[in-house]
């Protein structure tokens, strides 16, 4: 007796079962998209509850002069989704910076500044950038005492193009490249 493996329904959101949905921090996302989608097993899933969540929600309060007013608590879910959103907000709005640095002569150091707000690990990604380019690579504190990575030699065209092969989710449009040149200084 051969068994077939089991059809399961994912969340188009969050890509859980949509019993855990409420688990993954943008619930109220997830129910949107299971009514759409399937609302049959939106009724299994949050038929009764849904009701019983919403009365929770209310909560009724009087004034001095004893009106009643109903005023509806913000649930904890919105609130981890709105934090997830800014989140992303700010990843997406910042910045990568390869730098090249003019040293002595013909020698040069290429600095990578802004990989860790994507999640990148820093010295995972310097130990990377060492075995491609045959070269030495660190994790250094910058002026600002933000971590960056220094790796020795010019390789600010290649590193772009690692970047964006490893770390997909690091935007092509958010590494900015910058080439700094020391002033020569004036015969005396």
């Amino acid at each position: 007796m051969i068994m077939e493996p089991r059809k399961l329904l994912y969340c188009g959101i969050c890509t859980m079962p949509p019993e855990y949905c409420e688990f993954s921090g943008t619930q109220e996302k997830c129910k949107e998209w299971l009514q759409d989608h399937h609302p049959d097993i939106y009724n299994t899933v949050y038929g009764e509850k849904d009701l019983v969540q919403g009365m929770e929600q209310v909560t009724v309060t009087d004034d001095n002069e004893g009106k009643s007013d109903r005023t509806f608590v913000k649930d904890k879910s919105a609130k981890l989704e709105a934090k997830l959103e800014r989140e992303n907000k700010k990843k997406m709005s910042s910045r990568v910076t390869i730098k090249r640095v003019e040293r002595t002569k013909r020698k040069r150091i290429t600095t990578i500044h802004g990989l860790d707000i994507f999640g990148v690990d820093l010295k995972k990604a310097a130990k990377l950038f060492a075995n491609k380019f045959a070269c030495g690579s660190s994790v250094a504190k910058n002026n600002q005492n933000q971590d960056e990575i220094v790796v020795q030699g010019d390789f600010s065209d290649e590193l772009i193009e690692l970047i964006i092969a490893n770390w997909p989710h690091v935007p092509e449009d958010n590494i900015d490249y910058i080439e700094e040149q020391k002033k020569k200084k004036a015969p005396q």
